[in-house]
C-alpha cells in the first residue's frame, strides 16, 4: 500500500430520492476526508443500469444526485466529482477484470443474490458482473481507501481480491489492494417508523425517512412523528440495548453533532422524548435544510452542473487514461 499516493475513491447510483442516510452515510463523511487526501467521487450511473432506468429520470437523478454532493459540501475545486459514463476507462478496464474475476466470485456476492432472488435467468448480465465494475472504478484511480457502508464492504473486499490476481497472474505490483473504510455514529440510518428497518427512498411512508429535499417545516414534523418507546434516555450506551427507535435517533443525533454516542447520553440520560425530539428536531433542520435550499437552487440550474461534472470528467480522465494504458501494457495489448 505505501507504494501508491493515499487516495480515497467512493461513489452513489443516481437512482433518486437521497435521505439523511445518505447524507450521513456517505456525502457527510466524503466532505470530512476532503484535504486529507486525494479525494474522487463517482456518480456511477452505469451502475444504475443494471436494472431498468427510465432515461429522463436517470438524467434528472444524476443531476439530483451531483447537487445533493455539492451541497453537502463537496467542493470541485478540493475534489473531483463526475458521473462514471463520461470516463470511458471504467467500462474499459471492467472487461479486463471481467476476465481475471471468476464466475464463482460473482455469484457469492450477496447482493447478486438479494438482487436477482430466484429468478437469475432473467437477471441482466451487468447485474451479475457489476462488482468487475466496481472494482474498475476503484483502481482506475489506484485508490487506496474507499468509503463505504458495510453493505458494499463485501464488493470493497473482491476489489481487492481481483487487484491481487491481477498482479500475481501477471506478475507485477500494479493494483492496489484497496481498504475499505467503514465508520461513524450512523454509517447505517434506520426508519423514523421501525428502527430495525434501513432507511429508504422505498418505502411506502415517507414519515420514515427525511428526504435530503425536506424543508425545515417537513423535518421537524417527521422527527416530532418518528417512533419511540415510553422510556427515558439512558445514560451510558448499554441502556439502548433492545430499544432500536431511540438507538437510532441518539445515532442521528450523535452523527449531525459530530459526537459520540457516549457523549450525546451524558448530556440527555434521563430525558424524556418529548424534551429530546425538540433537540434533535432543531439540529436536525440547522444541519439539513440548508443543503435542501441549496439543492434546489442547483437544479433550477442544470447548465452549473453539467459544467461541474464535464471538468470532473476531464480531471478524472487525467488520472484514469496512463493507468489504463499501462493496464493494457501489462495485459499484451498492442497499441
Amino acid at each position: 500500500m505505501s507504494a501508491f499516493k493515499p487516495r480515497i475513491f467512493s461513489g452513489i447510483q443516481p437512482s433518486g430520492g437521497l435521505t439523511l442516510g445518505n447524507y450521513l452515510g456517505a456525502l457527510k463523511r466524503f466532505v470530512a476526508e476532503q484535504g486529507r487526501m486525494e479525494t474522487v467521487y463517482c456518480l456511477v450511473d452505469q451502475h444504475a443500469i443494471t436494472v431498468w432506468q427510465d432515461p429522463d429520470a436517470l438524467r434528472r437523478q444524476t443531476r439530483e444526485l451531483a447537487a445533493g454532493f455539492i451541497a453537502s459540501g463537496i467542493d470541485p475545486a478540493k475534489s473531483i466529482l463526475f458521473n462514471q459514463s463520461q470516463v470511458a476507462e471504467h467500462a474499459q478496464l471492467a472487461w479486463i477484470f471481467n476476465c481475471v474475476a471468476r464466475m464463482g466470485w460473482m455469484q457469492r456476492m450477496t447482493q447478486w443474490k438479494d438482487k436477482a432472488g430466484k429468478n437469475t435467468q432473467n437477471a441482466s448480465l451487468g447485474l451479475l458482473a457489476y462488482p468487475a465494475l466496481m472494482a474498475a472504478d476503484i483502481l482506475v484511480y489506484h485508490a487506496t481507501h474507499v468509503p463505504v457502508g458495510e453493505d458494499q464492504k463485501q464488493h470493497v473486499e473482491l476489489t481487492r481480491d481481483i487487484a491481487n490476481k491481477f498482479n500475481h497472474d501477471y506478475k507485477v505490483d500494479f493494483f492496489p489492494e484497496p481498504e475499505p473504510v467503514i465508520e461513524g455514529a450512523a454509517t447505517r440510518v434506520m426508519s423514523l417508523r421501525d428502527g430495525s428497518k434501513k432507511m429508504s427512498k422505498s418505502d411506502p411512508s415517507d414519515m420514515s425517512r427525511i428526504n435530503m429535499t425536506d424543508d425545515a417545516d417537513a423535518i421537524a414534523q417527521k422527527i416530532r412523528k418518528a417512533k419511540t418507546d415510553p422510556e427515558a434516555l439512558p445514560s451510558e450506551a448499554k441502556g439502548l440495548e433492545g430499544r432500536p427507535e431511540a438507538r437510532n435517533l441518539v445515532n442521528i443525533y450523535a452523527a449531525l453533532a459530530d459526537m459520540s454516542v457516549d457523549d450525546v447520553l451524558r448530556e440527555v440520560g434521563g430525558k424524556p422524548f418529548s424534551e429530546f425530539k425538540p433537540m434533535l428536531s432543531d439540529l436536525a433542520v440547522d444541519k439539513m435544510a440548508p443543503i435542501s435550499t441549496e439543492m434546489a437552487r442547483l437544479m433550477q440550474n442544470p447548465d452549473e452542473i453539467d459544467a461541474i461534472l464535464r471538468r470532473g470528467a476531464e480531471q478524472a480522465r487525467e488520472i484514469a487514461a496512463p493507468i489504463l494504458q499501462r493496464t493494457y501494457d501489462i495485459v499484451g495489448m498492442v497499441r
